[in-house]
């Protein structure tokens, strides 16, 4: 019965995990469209505007995303992290599934290599990482967030984001998807270790050991709070900008490698591994590099012809109209929302 009833759980959990994947895909594809309606009329998020905290579409996207988050923490309750994780790859799938048909975007068959790659890099790394010890209490969290060598990850991660917000980011940000991606995966590495602390501190509560009194309680969810927020502008503004077949690989390859090298540093559950998990998961970081590559070269030959199509007309219907060349040819410019637009 014991034996049964810890398959059920499982079961459980992966169809949590899948439904999450599919809920979170989709808020993709929701808030690209909520961001492109919104960019029509006001100033696009890609360049500061906030005009789609005003549209219906981009807030069902921010919907189905939180109930996605939810299917997916739920998840962790019945399921192993080792079964779980990978299912994220899902969403990916899925996003790109439904901008080839809502978005009318194209992945090129060298972004497709690259998307595979990426995915098979990212499961090989999940599966082979090292357990992670789970905590009982907020004060232990605590005590393992200012070990030093976690002190020193997050001093390293917080002066990364700020060169990236204030230096990169002006110049590049428009132009290189790892400036708004990069800001993205380094606070939610951050995030994850909060939400983690938050998630223990009602669970322990609601056992009847209240954690509402420790101020590092509060400290994680003010931690949490400030790092989602940087999480969902900077995202925006990658899908904004960029296509969304691109933007959803990468970010997934980039938190979910972030997040396993926090988890690693702070839990110091590196030590004792074989030495063939080692080498998978070293497979697994060349595969993912490799991917991401290849996306960065699938994006730039999308971006060449993206420019401008310039098409001159001469009417040569008779010698005195070729006397006028300059009165009857025209130039014609095609933007990214043209049906003749080709990405």
């Amino acid at each position: 019965m014991e034996s049964i009833a810890r398959v059920s759980d499982n079961t459980k959990g992966l169809i949590l995990a899948a439904v999450s994947g599919a809920f979170i895909g989709a808020s993709f594809i929701l808030k690209k469209k909520g961001l492109k309606r919104a960019g029509r009329f006001g100033i696009p998020a890609g360049f500061g505007g906030y005009a789609y905290l005003l549209e219906p579409l981009w807030w069902a996207g921010m919907l189905t995303m939180m109930i996605g988050e939810v299917a997916n923490f739920v998840a962790y309750v019945f399921a192993p992290a080792v079964l779980v994780t990978p299912l994220g790859a899902l969403s990916i799938i899925v996003s790109a599934v439904l901008a080839h048909f809502m978005l009318k975007e194209r992945l090129q068959k060298l972004g497709v290599l690259g998307c595979v790659s990426c995915i098979v890099g990212s499961v090989v790394i999940i599966i082979h990482a090292p357990q992670e010890h789970s905590p009982s209490s907020v004060e232990e969290i605590w005590n393992l967030a200012t070990q030093p060598a976690f002190l020193v990850y997050s001093g390293a991660t917080l002066s990364i984001v700020l060169a990236l917000v204030l230096h990169f980011e002006p110049r590049y940000g428009q132009t290189n998807i790892l400036v708004y991606l990069g800001i993205c995966s380094l606070m939610g590495s951050l995030t994850v270790v909060s939400i983690k602390a938050i998630g223990i501190a009602i669970k322990l509560t609601l056992e009847g050991m209240s954690q509402i009194a420790y101020p590092q309680t509060w400290l994680f969810v003010t931690v949490a709070v400030v790092c989602v927020i940087a999480q969902l502008n900077y995202l925006n503004k990658a899908l904004d900008t960029f296509n969304t077949a691109i933007v959803s690989p990468i970010y997934y390859v980039m938190f979910t490698t972030l997040t396993i090298v926090a988890s690693a540093i702070m839990f110091k559950d590196w030590s004792g591994q074989d030495v063939s998990d080692i080498a998978s998961e070293l497979c697994g970081f060349i595969t993912v590099l490799s991917g991401t590559v290849l996306l960065h070269t699938a994006r730039e030959q999308e971006m060449a012809p993206a420019a401008a199509s310039i098409s001159w007309y001469i009417n040569r219907g008779s010698a005195d109209t070729l006397k006028n060349v300059e009165e009857d040819h025209f130039v014609m410019l095609l933007s990214s929302d043209s049906p003749d637009y080709v990405k």
